[in-house]
């Protein structure tokens, strides 16, 4: 999955892969796919069938194929030759790695986009934050503007590599991340750490913009692997 900037507009687009796939058949498998993996109806451990998928969605069978390997390189996904794929899951230290990972990436994207921020971008880092409020009681949507809120900031570092790496990152913990949500009501403090953030930004110091997101990540390691068996 991708983040796209365009002016004040943020678009995402399901890619793993760098290639643009938007209004394919295999998009649109693989959104229904990342879908029910991201709200539990394929759970880790799932065996999904590339013909039982078409069947369900009225398609033949070589663009599950190929949004099953999407959602493999996504590390969503494990796949069997012959045998379709099997949902994947990552256990304590796999998903403290990959929060270790983000805090580093995330840092080091702010870092270098501190000093191209113009107010433009920061009147809209509040915009993106305000949706996040006005979904606080909706978990999936919750979830989709948090991650837009970081990779809209990571994407101004103008390194798309970089975001690749993180993006993917993402992917891999965003079932555990709509799970968690569905657990608490409001995560605790979570508006005043993000605009913490977004003043550090303002603040011009890419020092303490690096600190800050990467204090607000490592945060998050206890909430999710806490739910972990």
């Amino acid at each position: 999955m991708r983040l796209f900037t365009n002016g004040e507009n943020v678009v995402y687009a399901a890619s793993g892969d760098g290639n643009d796939h938007n209004g394919t058949a295999e998009d649109q498998a693989y959104q229904y796919l990342l879908d029910g993996i991201c709200r539990g109806r394929h759970p880790q451990g799932t065996h999904l069938v590339a013909e039982e998928v078409a069947a369900e969605l009225q398609m033949s069978r070589m663009p599950i194929r190929g949004a099953f390997k999407r959602l493999a390189a996504e590390s969503l996904l494990t796949l069997r030759p012959n045998r379709g794929a099997v949902v994947s899951g990552l256990n304590r230290e796999q998903m403290r790695e990959v929060f270790e990972m983000r805090s580093v990436l995330e840092g080091l994207a702010i870092r270098i986009a501190v000093s191209k921020l113009t107010e433009k971008h920061l009147t809209h880092l509040a915009r993106l934050l305000d949706s996040m409020d006005d979904t606080h009681n909706e978990p999936y949507e919750w979830v989709l503007h948090h991650r837009v809120f970081h990779e809209y900031l990571c994407s101004l570092s103008e390194r798309p590599r970089l975001l690749r790496q993180i993006s993917l990152l993402n992917s891999s913990i965003s079932p555990y991340m709509h799970l968690w949500r569905q657990r608490v009501n409001q995560p605790q403090n979570d508006r005043e750490d993000h605009r913490q953030i977004i003043d550090a930004l303002r603040t011009g110091d890419p020092t303490l913009a690096e600190q800050m997101i990467r204090h607000h990540v490592e945060g998050t390691i206890p909430l999710l692997t806490n739910m972990l068996p």
